[in-house]
């Protein structure tokens, strides 16, 4: 599927560059320059999420997160992803490294979705800007939204895998 893909972006670009190869220098820098800004905190995040990969064991990770721990690990999964910021770029590698390390689908879809849709780090600015009622209110359903989103998570890869 990898190869597809890459094939694919190859083409693309090629084409591209046959039709204006101007634009796809721009284009190509541009990129090359947002890549240089996410780096860093991508790099960070990694080393971070493999330093505790490689502190905890795989057993540690299962009976924390893991298939079996339920959904007191979705609990935990979800509490974790609301008090945590990291950029979307980096939470699904992040989520693949958790899986890889035997963390559960249910419990990475509740960490992901609480990552993306909860900020508890960032109340003060959103109720500055939205007020405390509007923002405790949508952290509230984005919360309880990430347990229907890994429940529902869980439902479909139970009857695909």
């Amino acid at each position: 599927m990898n190869l597809i893909l890459y094939s694919v972006t190859a083409l693309l670009l090629l084409l591209s560059f046959l039709k204006d190869r101007e634009k796809t220098k721009k284009a190509l820098m541009k990129a090359w320059r947002a890549f240089e800004n996410i780096l860093p905190q991508f790099l960070v995040v990694i080393l971070l999420v493999s330093l505790l990969l490689s502190i905890l064991d795989h057993e540690t990770i299962v009976r924390i997160i893991g298939k079996d721990s339920g959904w007191i690990g979705v609990v935990l999964a979800a509490i974790v992803g609301s008090v945590t910021l990291i950029p979307g770029f980096v939470a699904f590698p992040t989520a693949a490294l958790l899986l890889e390390g035997g963390a559960g689908y249910m419990q990475i879809g509740a960490f992901i979705s609480t990552l993306m849709m909860v900020g508890v780090v960032t109340l003060p600015i959103e109720i500055q800007y939205f007020g405390k009622r509007l923002t405790l209110y949508r952290n509230t359903l984005a919360f309880i939204f990430s347990f229907i989103v890994a429940f529902a998570i869980g439902t479909v890869l139970e009857v695909v895998l």
